[in-house]
């Protein structure tokens, strides 16, 4: 991690992240040599790599248990720079293998977590919920798999952590983000495919996009944070005046080769790191759009320097949201 620009702070972030992954990948480097690469993974790790990289502190909650979760702790305190805040589970940690070897990923396999008891997870919660007060943040991702948690705790986790005065990011796809609107979230970020999940309707057209966008808005969540791939993001915030809201067209760089896996952790991660460093919330925007593309030019998910994230942002644009209908 480069520090040259972005030393570490007092400025600290907490994920809530259930279930953290142990990842291990095959490639081969050269003509005949293969190597074999052990990792944490997950959507929270991913996310919160990204927030080390530039200087703020993760704070990762999350569950762990088994022999892969012992082979998993010393790789999540690499991924986060600090000692995870991890409760112990009767159930074996989340494992999967991927080989990459023919230069596309390929899944050999997968053996995820069983649903923790209902002790494990009240631990899980109330130590969330005490480093989101500690720090003043906390960024909600999904369980995997994504039915192992009742679906209340996502919304009484953002109303007690908004409650004792933290901000709230979620990146949470439907029906658990149904439920995190309900404790009215500062930022809600997904893409246009959990947008349309979420509306039970389309969202491919301009329109149809940013009045999917302001129905979440309407919903709960106080900002909304739309990706789409290649395209530029969709960002709606607030109502600004009686005659609407907010709404902006967020460009990153464009690259035709590279990996799509965690480039929207990357930028969450970055995007909360930046706004708990006491940046704008333009500025943040920007930030998290040049970490997702820096992401994409990497195979290790979330670990871009600081230094590429700052290089990039200059080549992200943030402006209003085009209204002539089809211009973004």
């Amino acid at each position: 991690m480069s520090t040259a620009r972005h030393p570490l702070s007092s400025a600290s972030v907490a994920l809530f992240a259930p279930n953290p992954l142990l990842t291990v990948t095959l490639e081969v480097e050269g003509e005949d040599r293969q190597s074999i690469h052990f990792h944490a993974g997950g959507q929270g790790v991913w996310a919160a790599a990204s927030a080390l990289s530039l200087g703020v502190t993760p704070i990762l909650c999350g569950l762990l248990g088994g022999e892969s979760g012992e082979i998993l702790r010393p790789l999540l305190e690499k991924a986060t720079g600090t000692q995870p805040r991890l409760v112990q589970t009767a159930s074996a940690s989340g494992c999967y293998v991927t080989d990459r070897r023919s230069g596309k990923r390929k899944l050999l396999a997968m053996r995820l977590s069983d649903p923790p008891s209902r002790h494990e997870l009240d631990e899980l919660v109330s130590v969330a919920c005490a480093q989101a007060l500690a720090c003043g943040w906390l960024v909600v991702t999904n369980p995997f798999p994504a039915e192992s948690l009742p679906l209340e705790v996502y919304g009484e986790l953002v109303a007690d952590a908004r409650a004792g005065g933290a901000r709230t990011l979620v990146d949470l796809s439907s029906p658990r983000l149904d439920s995190a609107l309900t404790g009215e979230p500062d930022l809600v970020k997904l893409n246009d495919w959990e947008l349309a999940e979420f509306v039970r309707g389309p969202v491919s057209t301009p329109e149809q996009l940013l009045s999917a966008a302001r129905r979440l808005r309407d919903g709960g969540a106080r900002c909304v944070v739309v990706t789409r791939g290649e395209r530029p993001a969709l960002v709606v915030r607030g109502a600004s005046s009686p005659e609407g809201d907010e709404a902006w067209q967020l460009t990153p760089p464009r690259f035709e080769h590279g990996f799509r896996e965690g480039c929207g952790d990357a930028m969450m991660g970055a995007l909360a790191a930046s706004w708990a460093r006491g940046e704008s919330f333009e500025r943040a925007l920007v930030v998290g759009a040049a970490a997702g593309a820096a992401n994409f030019l990497r195979r290790g998910l979330g670990h871009a320097s600081g230094t590429v994230v700052e290089q990039l942002t200059q080549s992200v644009t943030l402006e209003p949201w085009p209204s002539t209908p089809g211009a973004a």
